[in-house]
């Protein structure tokens, strides 16, 4: 019998780390010298690899100056950031009809393993995942697509029973990259013109559409 499971971006998918996130890189900028952009300029930092969000940020791709913001960055996060977070409506009741229909579930996200970990732990879903996959804090995996393939070959998952859910324009880039079906979420920080553009198979406008679209699928 083929393991049919469901990849799950964490940031903009799951919970909404508006907050967290937004101040984190408030606080890593101004101990830098600048002046921050308002929280609500900074959605599109939400979800991609913090790299290339410092990258454009700072606008260098000087890795040493990079790194110095994503250290101020995890300075606050790893105390603060990390739980200045909230739940979408419906998430715990989702996973659980998900796993009801038999499918295995993982999280998938550029976010490192360590904080996605906690963060899963502090909602209290750990119960309802077969597994936590993330980035590594030196930037290892924190490519989706680097991560997708890795979750496959650890996991000895088919592309063709892998389904990857998420909100931006990478998670599907990945899913396509890896012939996994995908279905993007306009409930977080991606547009549905985002989504689609890119190849979403499916579009969730809420978190109570995803389980339909799944079994569906």
């Amino acid at each position: 019998m083929l393991a049919f499971a469901v990849l799950f971006d964490l940031d903009g998918t799951l919970t909404d780390p508006k907050l967290g996130i937004t101040r984190c890189i408030q606080y890593a900028l101004s101990e830098l010298g600048y002046i921050p952009p308002d929280a609500d300029e900074l959605h599109w930092c939400i979800g991609p690899p913090l790299q290339d969000s410092f990258s454009q940020l700072l606008k260098t791709l000087d890795n040493t100056v990079i790194e110095q913001g994503i250290s101020l960055y995890r300075r606050r996060f790893a105390t603060i950031g990390l739980f200045e977070n909230s739940l979408y409506p419906q998430i715990p009741e989702i996973l659980k009809a998900i796993r009801f229909a038999g499918y295995k579930t993982f999280v998938a996200t550029s976010k490192p393993y360590i904080y996605a970990t906690l963060i899963i732990e502090y909602f209290g879903l750990s119960l309802l995942f077969d597994g936590v996959y993330g980035s590594e804090l030196d930037g290892s995996r924190s490519v989706k697509g680097d991560l997708i393939q890795h979750i496959l070959l650890t996991e000895k998952l088919l592309p063709s029973t892998v389904v990857m859910v998420g909100d931006r324009s990478h998670d599907i880039i990945a899913a396509k990259h890896h012939h996994i079906a995908s279905i993007g979420v306009t409930y977080g920080y991606g547009t549905e013109e985002e989504l689609k553009a890119h190849g979403a198979d499916l579009i969730a406008h809420s978190p109570n559409d995803i389980p339909k679209l799944i079994i569906r699928k």
